[in-house]
């Protein structure tokens, strides 16, 4: 899970781009870009283009890029963000090729 501030967002296709600056566990601030699913399916789960504010803290759960250089960015994929409210909605990414963890009710086990 990544809790961190809004910076940007890229609401372009084939996907959308939420970057974030995050503190990390040495006080450092780290930038990430995660992606979501396209603008579309964003907006049928209730994400548009000012559901989140530029300077907004949203707590966002997904999955590291296997490509871990963080250049020019630290990358995730994201599964779900949780608004500073409390709400919490699907980020509407697919193929993340993420492992089966339970989180899916429609996954088999």
């Amino acid at each position: 899970t990544l809790a961190g501030e809004v910076t940007k967002i890229e609401w372009i296709n084939p996907d959308a781009w939420i970057h974030l600056d995050v503190v990390d566990a040495q006080g450092e601030t780290v930038a990430w870009m995660v992606e979501g699913g396209t603008p579309n399916t964003l907006l049928r789960a209730g994400i548009n283009k000012n559901s989140i504010p530029i300077g907004s803290e949203i707590k966002v759960r997904g999955y590291q890029a296997k490509d871990k250089r963080c250049q020019p960015a630290c990358k995730a994929n994201g599964r779900d963000v949780t608004f500073a409210n409390g709400k919490k909605v699907f980020m509407g990414s697919s193929g993340t090729g993420a492992p089966r963890d339970g989180a899916d009710p429609t996954e088999s086990r």
